[in-house]
């Protein structure tokens, strides 16, 4: 079984082609792409060519229609996610061309897939980051030294108060996995879990206030969620810089494996990998 996972595309059209050819040449059983798919909105003219500000109906949309006529049968199962560069009202176009087969939309929802089951999960902990679309409180209303609280910033979307303050990524994790059996699944996370190889940021020696930041910038939620339950197989990008800091594009926590799909180069990177053989993946830069 042939599986491609990638994420942080950010609207690069080069990064695009070079997924949608590998699609074609490939064949894949299933493809990943975890989150920051979208380009900023302040950059749109530089991802798009002008006058294509609608990049989900205007570029997406046309592309996976080439990829699904084109290989028919042979179209592979899709799973995506938003990141937190992505503006969350983008999320009904997503969800509309989800509704015709384009790809499965699996943010806070799960899917059977031949015999395992999907999860999907956008948020992130509280970042420096003024868009709040997709970040959550982790595990208290605890806010790092240089971070925003989600109580701050901006939302594309509006969510109520009550969840601003009160909703976290460790209630959002027990809510969507329930007490189901996780032995064969998938997750599709936008965060790395917290002290792993996959979420080191280049912040060393950097302060705010006088107050050292954490060059760890993943989600502690995310760590023990997976530290007690123990999916087979996790999906992660966010931190591009985190393989270059670390030498690392993969962890294990337990029997759990981890990848990471985050870049800090013009390449694509690429994961490869085979759910039924998990530690024989491997990531390619094209």
């Amino acid at each position: 079984m042939n599986c491609i996972f990638v994420s942080d595309l950010h609207g690069h059209l080069d990064r695009y082609q070079k997924l949608f050819n590998l699609i074609l040449s490939e064949k894949p059983d299933a493809v990943f792409l975890g989150g920051d798919l979208l380009p900023h909105e302040h950059l749109s003219t530089h991802s798009l060519k002008i006058g294509h500000r609608d990049f989900v109906h205007g570029y997406l949309l046309a592309e996976f229609e080439k990829i699904k006529d084109e290989l028919g049968d042979f179209y592979p199962a899709i799973f995506l996610i938003l990141g937190n560069d992505d503006s969350r009202f983008q999320e009904a176009s997503i969800l509309e061309l989800s509704a015709h087969g384009f790809w499965h939309y699996i943010n806070f929802r799960s899917i059977d897939w031949r015999d395992f089951t999907v999860f999907g999960y956008s948020y992130i902990p509280p970042s420096p980051f003024q868009l709040k679309d997709w970040e959550k409180y982790d595990v208290s209303r605890f806010v790092d030294p240089g971070s925003i609280s989600p109580e701050e910033g901006f939302r594309t979307v509006p969510v109520s108060d009550e969840e601003k303050r009160y909703s976290t990524i460790e209630r959002d994790l027990n809510s969507l996995a329930e007490d189901r059996d996780l032995s064969r699944s998938i997750f599709l996370f936008h965060s790395p879990p917290y002290q792993t190889h996959l979420d080191r940021a280049a912040l060393d020696g950097k302060m705010v206030d006088h107050a050292p930041l954490d060059v760890h910038i993943g989600s502690i939620a995310i760590r023990r969620f997976i530290e007690n339950r123990q999916p087979l197989l996790c999906l992660h990008g966010h931190v591009h810089e985190s393989t270059e800091m670390t030498g690392e594009w993969r962890d294990r926590i337990g029997r759990t494996h981890l990848y990471s799909a985050a870049h800090d180069g013009p390449e694509l990177a690429v994961v490869r990998f085979n759910p039924e053989e998990p530690e024989m993946a491997h990531r390619d830069l094209i």
